[in-house]
C-alpha cells in the first residue's frame, strides 16, 4: 500500500474508528425535518437557555446539511450565527454529535487531524435529530460555552423522543 494510501486509511480509521461514537449514530438518514418541527426543536433549545439566563443562536439543518430553521435570541454575539450553522452541518453531515471531533482534538496526537476534515467543526454544541432510529436533521447551538451550548442541543435533540 502507498504511503498516501496508508494516510488515508488512518485517518479515515480515525474519524470512523470510535467504537463507541459509532454504536451512538444511526444508520440510516430518514426524511428531512419539516419547518414546523424544526422550529418546534429551536423552541426547546431557547427555553433551556432562557431558563439558565443564557443568549445562543440556534440552527437546525436537514440530514444533507441544509439550513431549515434558524433563531438567534437578542443579545447573542455576533460570531456565534455562524458557528451554530456550522455545528448543526457537522452533526447532520457526520452523523454524530459535534463533541466527538471536540473530544478527538482535546485528546491530542493523531486527534488533531481532525481539524484538516473538511465541515467538521470540532466543537460541543451540534446533535443528530434521530426520528426511529434515523437522522431527519440536526440542532446546532451556539453563544455560551460549549459545555452551555450542548446542554440546549441535547435537550432540543431530546424532545423528539
Amino acid at each position: 500500500m502507498s504511503r498516501f494510501g496508508v494516510e488515508t486509511l488512518l485517518f479515515a480509521v480515525l474519524v470512523l474508528g470510535s467504537v463507541e461514537v459509532l454504536a451512538q449514530a444511526p444508520k440510516a438518514y430518514g426524511p428531512p425535518i419539516g419547518v414546523e418541527s424544526a422550529k418546534k426543536v429551536a423552541a426547546v433549545a431557547v427555553a433551556e437557555a432562557r431558563k439558565n439566563n443564557w443568549t445562543m443562536a440556534v440552527a437546525v439543518v436537514d440530514p444533507s446539511g441544509t439550513l431549515v430553521y434558524y433563531e438567534k435570541m437578542d443579545n447573542t454575539q455576533n460570531g456565534s450565527a455562524k458557528v451554530a450553522i456550522d455545528k448543526a452541518r457537522t452533526a447532520a453531515l457526520f452523523k454524530r454529535p459535534s463533541k466527538a471531533f471536540q473530544d478527538m482534538v482535546t485528546g491530542g496526537g493523531a486527534g488533531l487531524r481532525i481539524l484538516g476534515l473538511p465541515d467538521a467543526i470540532p466543537l460541543e454544541g451540534g446533535v443528530p435529530l434521530v426520528v426511529e432510529d434515523k437522522i431527519v436533521g440536526a440542532i446546532g447551538v451556539s453563544g455560551d460555552t460549549s459545555d452551555h451550548d450542548g446542554v440546549c442541543a441535547l435537550a432540543a435533540a431530546e424532545s423528539l423522543k
